[in-house]
């Protein structure tokens, strides 16, 4: 393995592992809503929510089943 080599194998940046969950403000610009209403729509259960600790967070797959669901009822209407 030559220098040049080397040195780019160590400068290369580690990719960051993508989140499993997600604050409620992420969750919201993932939907493209507001802060207020993500909460109103896990309020009502319709985007799936935890707490850790005292955390409220979005497991990362949320947004893209509640858009799911969403979809599928307004396409049976």
């Amino acid at each position: 393995m030559s220098t040049a080599t080397a040195d780019t194998a160590r400068s290369a940046p580690r990719s960051a592992p993508a989140p499993v969950l997600l604050t409620v403000e992420e969750a919201a610009v993932c939907l493209r809503i507001g802060r207020t209403t993500c909460f109103a729509l896990i309020r009502t259960g319709e985007l799936e929510s935890l707490m850790v600790g005292g955390l409220r967070r979005v497991p990362a797959d949320a947004p893209a089943a509640y858009l799911a669901r969403r979809r599928a009822e307004q396409q049976a209407a």
